[in-house]
């Protein structure tokens, strides 16, 4: 059980966590069922002064009921109230949600009503916030819990739903346990220390801290690729004007989404689209066309955009036109190799002069032709392989919260100041010390160390209702 939920407890009504509260659980706007929760030792209570079927208070946990909902002599709509009492319910506490028609008008006439008699409005993230402190979830499972809410690909809902269902939270924990064992032995030793004896084994606390150092590194590369997964990809179509960007733009969303003309400049501004591919979101660009030359003011103002959107996005892809000089094109080449930036440089319009002619010429470079999507599909594959760079994705856990990222840095830094004490064969009562701080960072990410501040911050985050 986090500390912070006794401290919570002993604060009571200064906090607010003893009230009952109520939110919307749905989408607001009309649809056909909007869902009502109310959470906290009240619920039951307050439902039931609304609910005129039947005594809710007499009903068994885990059950549906239909009925009238009223307030007063007003109805305000036939509902079915699902009953979950604590601690089996998602926040730990005595739960009900009140399934309602879908009318807004509705929702809010029923979230008044109770309100009215005893609830309160539930603040953003309040009921996972509760279930954390009722020890339901711990703090990363709670905010993967709005990891999913925001999910858009079936990997970034697959990574979360990992995390909520514990992957990540149990390797830190039997971590955690682990050090802390080694911990209390050494520190017991501290009590013996004039008969110089040695409890805790420091060749199993050197495997410990190796096998400890290897996990901590792989969760901290699987971060970039987390990031990838949970934020998407920013991928800036540059080139000359007339090269085909807009083209590619159209053919790789399959809709005419960017003006197309044979007359050069026809872009003047950039034009960002989405596009899944194998679950990961790229943010297309459509830019400009550059060229150091031109006397349009707005022609100049949209190659300047193109620029910075270059500077900006994480892949670039330079597009031109396969009847280009082939020593331009290996002068851009060398240009992309300097910034350092990973990118795909993408010959077009090979339906013009062939794909066997175009190879030729340029034998090391992608060629497609945008207009009659040839080599689209290679060209899909090849956006996917800059971000993997070559690895697969990982079945287990990847991390994808900077909080966590940051914490996971502070640990790696503590095992390996462990490490090195093992190695200079530090007296005990300095290698505790270090172990406690590594037993400290670990309990940041999972909650079992935490303020209350952080605590308003993390689940001010997430949605009202949840």
């Amino acid at each position: 059980m986090p500390a912070t939920y006794y401290l919570c407890r002993m604060l009571g009504k200064l906090t607010g966590w003893e009230d009952t509260i109520v939110a919307l659980a749905t989408p607001p706007g009309i649809g056909a069922i909007g869902v009502i929760r109310v959470s906290g030792p009240a619920s039951f209570d307050i439902v039931n002064q609304l609910f005129i079927a039947k005594d809710l208070r007499e009903q068994p946990s885990h059950t549906l009921h239909v009925g009238l909902l009223k307030d007063g002599e007003e109805q305000l709509d036939e509902v079915v109230v699902s009953l979950f009492r604590g601690p089996r319910s998602y926040t730990g506490e005595d739960v009900i949600e009140i399934s309602c028609h879908g009318s807004p008008y509705v929702q809010q006439r029923v979230i008044q009503a109770l309100t009215l008699h005893g609830a309160r409005l539930a603040r953003a993230g309040e009921f996972t916030q509760r279930a954390f402190l009722n020890g339901k979830l711990d703090l990363t499972q709670a905010e993967a819990v709005a990891d999913l809410i925001a999910s858009n690909t079936a990997a970034s809902a697959r990574t979360a739903l990992h995390t909520i269902r514990g992957g990540f939270s149990q390797a830190l924990r039997e971590l955690r346990e682990r050090l802390i064992s080694f911990s209390a032995l050494i520190e017991l030793e501290l009590d013996f220390s004039q008969e110089d004896v040695e409890f805790a084994d420091r060749t199993h606390l050197y495997r410990l801290i190796q096998e400890a150092e290897g996990f901590t590194s792989s969760l901290l590369a699987s971060f970039s690729l987390g990031n990838v997964i949970r934020n998407g990809v920013s991928v800036a179509i540059v080139g000359k004007p007339n090269a085909g960007k807009s083209t590619l733009l159209n053919t790789l969303l399959n809709e005419n989404r960017a003006i197309v003309s044979e007359i050069a400049g026809t872009t003047r501004d950039t034009i960002e689209e989405i596009l899944n591919i194998d679950g990961i979101i790229f943010r297309l660009i459509d830019t400009a066309g550059i060229r150091e030359h031109t006397s349009d003011i707005i022609e100049q103002i949209g190659v300047g955009r193109s620029l910075e959107k270059m500077e900006q996005a994480d892949i670039v892809v330079y597009l031109f036109d396969v009847r280009d000089d082939a020593a331009a094109v290996a002068f851009v080449r060398g240009e992309l190799l300097a910034k350092g930036k990973p990118f795909l440089l993408v010959g077009n319009k090979v339906d013009i002069i062939g794909v066997d002619a175009a190879r030729v010429l340029f034998p090391q470079e992608l060629l497609i032709s945008a207009k009659t999507s040839g080599h689209i599909d290679v060209f899909r594959q090849r956006l996917v392989d800059q971000v993997l760079q070559g690895k697969a994705a990982p079945e287990g856990t990847i991390v994808t919260n900077a909080r966590h990222y940051h914490s996971l840095k502070q640990v790696a830094g503590a095992l390996a100041t462990i490490h090195k004490g093992l190695d200079e064969l530090l007296p005990g009562d300095l290698l505790a010390l270090d172990i406690r701080h590594c037993l400290h960072y670990l309990g940041e990410i999972t909650g079992e160390i935490t303020t209350e501040d952080r605590l308003d911050y993390i689940f001010s985050k997430f949605c009202i209702g949840k």
